[in-house]
């Protein structure tokens, strides 16, 4: 089968590998579309902590159930299928509560183990979820970044009554956008990049300017009170720190972006307790895969009609692109022409 395979950093190149074949508990995928993440970037510039070299990326999988493994009920083989990435190992204390998403011996499809720049992919039978009918390999592929807008909304309890300010207009702050629009909120959205504001208004978001005025701009729209909801969507350490400042008295902060290993925020102290702030974070997704799912199939959202495909074979080319301009596209999706 024809795989990209990160080498080392900076190093991608496409290659021939055997097809793998499924062991106990787990199917056989064949991928018809596969999304390009910021965590797929990390590992082509070398950022990633977790990889190991050589890895075949991609965690954003749609496709077909071709062949089961030993064991496998509840499946069947010509399914279409999305594949959720994390995998937990169902005993540690977050496994034990419910959050397998921070399992303390967390595996990552396309990290830990091969991924979905491939042919096909192996994965567990319980990370296999059904699209549903009439929905496209291409837009079932967002279900995974639109599952992390699902799970940070749920986190922040976002509801038709909030006003939400969601700091980052990437391909994550973009999802975020969508879901809670599509929960009703009133949304706004700042960034740097003025063409990221641009599409982010497209999607029905109101575009902030990421200045020196953001949070005089805040204090006007929301007559002094802070944003209800904030959502951070950047991994920027003073964005994070900017979170206290923006959000209302008994608002709501949920952190979504990473920073690097190491790196310490500063937040007062004083508005801990004066604010009476809940602050979130909230990693990949939990149980979210049908319900972000059903919002891609209804339509409610669109994200998906701004992305761009491309062939497998292209994804060298693909990743020197956003390593050098990460917003030269606003995502990337390789799709197999049978697709």
């Amino acid at each position: 089968m024809r795989a990209a395979v990160f080498g080392a950093p900076r190093d991608i190149a496409l290659a021939r590998r055997a097809r793998p074949e499924p062991g106990l508990g787990e199917v056989l995928v064949q991928v018809r579309a596969a999304g390009v993440c910021a965590g797929d970037l990390y590992i082509f510039v070398g950022k990633n902590p977790y990889v190991t070299y050589p890895r075949i990326g991609g965690h954003e999988i749609a496709g077909r159930v071709v062949a089961l493994g030993e064991g496998v009920t509840g499946v069947a083989v010509g399914a279409e299928v999305v594949v959720e990435p994390f995998i937990g190992c169902g005993h540690c204390y977050p496994c034990r509560i419910g959050k397998p998403n921070c399992c303390a011996n967390l595996r990552i499809i396309g990290v830990h183990r091969e991924g979905g720049f491939a042919d096909y992919v192996v994965a567990p039978a319980d990370k296999i979820v059904e699209i549903p009918k009439g929905l496209d390999p291409y837009r079932a592929a967002f279900a995974e970044p639109v599952a992390i807008g699902v799970q940070a909304c749920r986190r922040g309890d976002v509801s038709a009554q909030d006003t939400v300010l969601i700091l980052g207009a990437g391909p994550i702050g973009l999802a975020l956008v969508e879901v809670a629009r599509a929960r009703g909120a009133r949304t706004y959205v700042t960034d740097l990049s003025q063409s990221r504001l641009e599409t982010a208004a497209r999607l029905g978001a109101e575009p902030l300017p990421a200045d020196g005025r953001l949070l005089d701009s805040v204090m006007e729209i929301t007559r002094g009170e802070g944003m209800p909801v904030v959502i951070e969507a950047t991994g920027n350490r003073r964005a994070m720190e900017a979170t206290v400042s923006l959000v209302a008295a008994g608002g709501r902060i949920v952190i979504v972006g990473l920073v690097a290993s190491g790196v310490e925020i500063a937040l007062p102290g004083l508005d801990l307790t004066r604010k009476e702030m809940t602050i979130l974070g909230s990693r990949a997704s939990t149980g979210c895969f049908p319900e972000s799912l059903q919002l891609i199939a209804s339509g409610a959202i669109r994200y998906p009609e701004i992305g761009t495909t491309f062939d497998l074979e292209e994804a060298p080319a693909v990743l020197t692109l956003l390593a050098e301009k990460p917003d030269a596209l606003h995502k990337a999706v390789f799709v197999t022409k049978s697709a």
